[in-house]
């Protein structure tokens, strides 16, 4: 669920208080956050701070003094995670019923040596989008194709135009730093330039534009946004490439299910940057003074490496739910999506597996600010988007650090049905590889933000089932009054409650508070608690 560089993303706080529906007033946010505070705005709280985070900080401070939580199994199925990452390998799951390094699957699951998890890709990263998959085969005259066929050429129309643009600004930057006769340069060194070389000049017009929107770091922004395109055209839309020949294994056959290896983190530590921001979101040690803080302090992260660099297969997808279930996580984040899923019923049992043995599955809602009532994205809870077929999924939608009309991030999709939450997505700063941190922003960091909330509710009041957990979340939350902008567009303002089916943000604060009083309260036989 990538996001595509060189976007802006400083925001101005301007907007006078608002009262939301219980008639609390919250003021925005006057001038910039500090660099403390963006660090962790997510565990800030609204009211408090003018910073629409969850209220995460109030709960560690106010709520569980003389408390004792039970660890809880986290299941993080995306890239890899670095589990030798110095703020996460306290809180690496490890497989009690395997001994490591023996060669010998002991727990006799079909796994080898799965120490702590497993790697259903094997040495493999880079992989097709599914319609470019769908285009390696005959037409076979559906809708799905045909709607596919059209994305295609679209999509590669429009990144051989992104290769044109990034091949120009690299050789921009090129001229420039030949120009200047040094590798590092800044705006204003861009702004003192006077040629009578055109190239020299069109060049300093270019770079005048990009480095005050990409900032001080705008050549490794340039360069992400290169790796971007070059990976959708050499890998993600290349008919030719074929990622899963490597592995062996055949992604249409489900009777074939012990493939992959042990290492979590793939054949490169790098890989496995999102996974690693995403544990990391969730449980990276709180108040050790390395990095951020996770949102649950009594977690295990059990890593499945699923998710690829391109859309991931409903086959691992699949087998992956189902591993980290009957190896007992109680919470599943997936931070993935994809808007074709030709195996899509593999993945919607293995939801109904997870919610017959009480597993919570958190989903990021995707990042193309599109209304996902009307279209797909893949894994989801409703078949025909408008009727549930389990009560154990969370959808979760992107918020900015901005309280006011831009509250909801540009790129997060919505849907007042298939959309449950919203929760911090913007600027989140995480674990990423080799003892690094890094902002990173999208649905897929909102997601494991309520994952973490989810995890810390189900540590403290364990006899709560997943159901009540989604209840909980999606019932406590906080409502924003007024219009706020959809998908960036300025003249697209709809009402906040109009985005998502609770019409909320998570606050983990009155979570706890909602899980307290639920869990001292005698469920009522017979009654279905749903989201």
């Amino acid at each position: 669920m990538k996001i595509l560089k060189l976007a802006c993303l400083s925001m101005a706080f301007a907007f006078t208080g608002m009262v939301n529906a219980q008639g609390t007033t919250f003021q925005a946010k006057k001038g910039k956050l500090t660099d403390e505070q963006l660090k962790r705005w997510s565990h800030l709280d609204l009211g408090k701070d003018s910073i629409p985070g969850m209220s995460v900080d109030r709960v560690y401070a106010e709520l569980l003094k003389g408390k004792t939580g039970k660890k809880v199994i986290v299941g993080v199925v995306d890239s890899g995670v670095d589990i030798e990452h110095e703020d996460l390998k306290s809180v690496v799951w490890t497989n009690p019923k395997e001994i490591a390094g023996n060669g010998i699957d002991d727990d006799k699951n079909g796994y080898i040596d799965d120490v702590h998890g497993w790697n259903f890709l094997g040495n493999s990263d880079k992989e097709n989008l599914e319609m470019t998959r769908m285009m390696k085969k005959p037409d076979d005259g559906s809708l799905a194709y045909k709607e596919a066929k059209v994305e295609f050429e679209k999509k590669i129309d429009e990144y051989k135009k992104g290769k044109q643009q990034v091949d120009f600004l690299l050789d921009a930057d090129k001229t420039l730093q030949q120009f200047l006769k040094k590798d590092n340069y800044t705006l204003e060194d861009v702004k003192a330039i006077v040629s009578d070389d055109p190239a020299v000049n069109r060049s300093k017009m270019v770079m005048s534009q990009v480095i005050p929107q990409a900032g001080p770091n705008f050549r490794e922004e340039i360069g992400e946004y290169k790796e971007q395109v070059y990976d959708m055209l050499n890998y993600n839309l290349n008919v030719d490439f074929d990622g899963r020949k490597a592995l062996g294994d055949d992604p249409d056959n489900f009777n074939v299910k012990n493939y992959g290896n042990n290492i979590v983190y793939g054949p490169d530590k790098k890989g496995a940057l999102h996974g690693t921001h995403v544990a990391g979101i969730i449980a990276q040690e709180r108040g050790n003074g390395k990095g951020g803080d996770g949102i649950a302090s009594n977690v295990k992260i059990l890593t499945v490496r699923a998710v690829p660099n391109g859309d991931e297969y409903d086959k691992d997808i699949a087998l992956g739910i189902r591993y980290a279930v009957d190896n007992g996580a109680k919470v599943i984040n997936g931070s993935f999506g994809k808007s074709y899923s030709p195996h899509k019923q593999w993945v919607y049992d293995a939801i109904k597996y997870a919610e017959s043995k009480d597993v919570l599955i958190v989903h990021a809602a995707g990042n193309d600010a599109k209304d996902i009532d009307v279209e797909s994205n893949f894994p989801n809870d409703s078949d025909d988007k408008k009727t549930e077929f389990a009560d154990n999924v969370i959808t979760v939608g992107a918020l900015n650090y901005e309280y006011g009309e831009n509250i909801v991030a540009e790129f997060s999709n919505y849907g007042k049905f298939n959309v449950d939450v919203f929760s911090p997505g913007v600027k989140i700063y995480a674990t990423t590889p080799n003892n690094e941190y890094k902002y990173e922003q999208g649905t897929s960091m909102a997601s494991p933000n309520v994952a973490g909330v989810a995890a810390l509710i189900r540590s403290y009041f364990p006899k709560l089932t997943a159901k009540q957990v989604k209840y909980i979340i999606m019932n406590s939350g906080t409502s924003i009054p007024g219009d706020v902008v959809v998908g960036g567009d300025p003249k697209d303002k709809r009402k906040f409650d109009a985005l998502s089916k609770s019409g909320k943000i998570v606050n983990a604060y009155s979570a706890f508070v909602m899980a307290e009083k639920m869990s001292k309260t005698p469920a009522k036989k017979g009654k279905k608690v749903r989201g």
